[in-house]
């Protein structure tokens, strides 16, 4: 992790920590401490899945989903499922939990498919959006953080599976 010096923090760990607090007394008082099904999008939002329902004081549900339309830097637009749902969700209280909606195809995949299995709701909580790349229509429900568009890594995102566990989004100065 020699090159993590090169990296600037846009969001600090203390920054995080305050608004996923923010997040969780939100999405709370929303569901009105009813149970809830977050769907963690793995492998970037496994840091703010568990981050943000360890501050939820109702009952959470957990389930994972991975898809992939990333190779390195670079969006593919191809999106492909690595690993479906092992619960159902019918009739349930649903938040699908992601770490950053870019171009907006990943979750307009998601959400479609999702609203298959017939859940009784389904709302989107992103960390971070990022409006400027967006290619299609797609809003999250809950957002932690507008973001400019820099290719960011830590808490969760990566570039090439490097850079997950830093405790803040940095990102690199092309300077």
């Amino acid at each position: 992790m020699e090159e993590e010096k090169k990296l600037k923090v846009l969001i600090s760990e203390e920054e995080l920590n305050a608004r996923i607090k923010e997040l969780a007394k939100q999405i709370y008082e929303d569901y009105h401490g009813q149970e809830i099904t977050f769907i963690c999008i793995l492998k970037g939002s496994i840091f703010f899945t568990v981050e943000l329902a360890k501050r939820i004081p109702s009952d959470i549900n957990f389930e994972f989903i991975r898809v992939s339309s990333y190779h390195g830097e670079n969006s593919t637009g191809v999106i492909k499922m690595k690993v479906d749902l092992q619960g159902d969700i019918k009739g349930k209280d649903v938040i699908i939990i992601e770490d950053i909606v870019d171009t907006g195809r990943t979750l307009s995949y998601l959400k479609e498919y999702l609203k298959s299995k017939e859940p009784k709701s389904l709302k989107v909580c992103s960390l971070l959006d990022k409006k400027e790349r967006r290619v299609c229509e797609m809003e999250a429900d809950y957002v932690g953080f507008d973001i400019p568009d820099k290719f960011v890594l830590g808490y969760g995102l990566d570039v090439d599976e490097k850079y997950r566990n830093l405790p803040y989004i940095g990102y690199y100065d092309n300077v």
